[in-house]
């Protein structure tokens, strides 16, 4: 489907995300499947849109939204499909329909990982999330979190100051500022290496139920997430419980027991959580991207199979192992587009080479007497 059609299908009312995604792994046909398949409210709407657009609130709807995208080159409307779209929100049970997206694309080709944390930081809290977030850009991870105050927006920051990318996932439209104090972050998100995210459509106001749903995509977009410093009741401690239902890994500093705001992660790292000392403890337990490529080496030359086995030799190879790796990790890791880089991995696929499993793409043994 079209980016219209999306558009229409997240402005209908009495259908949430969870619903549309369950409908949309149908791959019903536009409209007519939709309509038979969509709940009462829902498809009464879509019907009147369809029959009778002038009497329907969603084409005026349709018409400011399609507005406010035209007005500016770096507004943009994810959805599937779309060569942006990140994979990953696929493998989460209620992705959003669409995201509405302000700045660089780009920062969506890199291998993500959440930085979240507490509002009111200690030092220690601060200096972490900024070392933390440099290391990680100057390792070619982009840095996801929501823009709010603390932890997160220092991460954001430092990874941006330090040449890096940054997403950040906004509880309120892509062209408010929430926090406001976050003003100078939210234009810098808006240059090359950063972009602004959210499922709300522009002019829509912040509300605290949105904050909740809205860590379901900073956790959904990332391979995992890194909570730098929590208290007991940190809604940071809401956005690992989510991570791990989507089967995300779930980082933890160690903090003092005599700190309040780092009780969360003590108790995150008894559940379970992976005790992070440095970058390395992060990356070892994410196999798919213990070796980054450095921008400024040369590509290895193309290994010879032999005549006929040009396929075999494609340089996706390098990037794929026993681990699954995203769609949207291989884009950034291999410098292809989106669309060349799902044409070769099916190419791959059909020579038994790669296969598709559960979190991306994986790497198969070479068969008996290949050369």
């Amino acid at each position: 489907m079209q980016a219209r059609e999306w558009l229409v299908l997240s402005r209908l009312p009495g259908v949430g995300s969870r619903q549309l995604a369950t409908i949309a792994e149908r791959s019903p046909a536009w409209p007519q499947g939709w309509l038979a398949t969509l709940p009462g409210e829902a498809a009464t709407a879509l019907r009147l849109w369809l029959e009778h657009p002038a009497r329907s609130p969603i084409a005026t709807l349709l018409e400011a939204d399609q507005a406010w995208l035209a007005a500016d080159p770096a507004r943009h409307l994810l959805h599937v499909g779309h060569p942006a779209w990140p994979d990953l929100l696929g493998q989460i049970a209620d992705p959003p329909p669409v995201l509405w997206a302000l700045g660089d694309l780009a920062a969506l080709s890199s291998p993500r990982l959440a930085m979240v944390g507490t509002r009111r930081p200690t030092r220690e809290g601060l200096g972490n999330a900024t070392a933390f977030a440099r290391e990680l850009a100057s390792r070619g991870w982009c840095v996801v979190s929501g823009m709010a105050l603390g932890v997160d927006g220092a991460a954001q920051q430092a990874a941006l100051e330090a040449g890096g990318r940054s997403v950040a996932v906004l509880g309120c439209g892509v062209d408010l500022v929430y926090p406001p104090r976050h003003h100078r972050l939210y234009r810098r998100l808006q240059e090359p290496g950063g972009l602004l995210l959210s499922e709300h459509p522009p002019g829509t106001r912040a509300r605290p139920g949105f904050f909740p749903r809205r860590n379901r995509i900073v956790t959904g977009l990332s391979l995992g997430v890194l909570v730098v410093e929590a208290a007991e009741k940190s809604g940071s401690l809401v956005s690992a419980r989510l991570a791990t239902e989507q089967g995300r890994e779930v980082f933890a500093l160690p903090g003092s027991i005599h700190n309040p705001q780092a009780r969360g992660n003590l108790q995150l790292i008894r559940d379970g959580a992976v005790l992070v000392r440095d970058i390395d403890d992060i990356l070892a337990e994410l196999t798919q991207w213990r070796a980054l490529p450095d921008p400024d080496a040369a590509a290895p030359p193309p290994v010879s199979t032999g005549e006929g086995a040009a396929s075999s030799a494609d340089p996706l190879l390098r990037w794929l192992s026993g681990s699954p790796t995203p769609v949207d990790a291989l884009v950034g890791l291999s410098g292809l587009g989106i669309a060349e880089c799902q044409r070769r991995l099916l190419e791959l696929e059909l020579e038994g080479r790669a296969t598709q499993a559960v979190g991306g793409w994986v790497r198969l043994p070479s068969p008996p007497g290949a050369c």
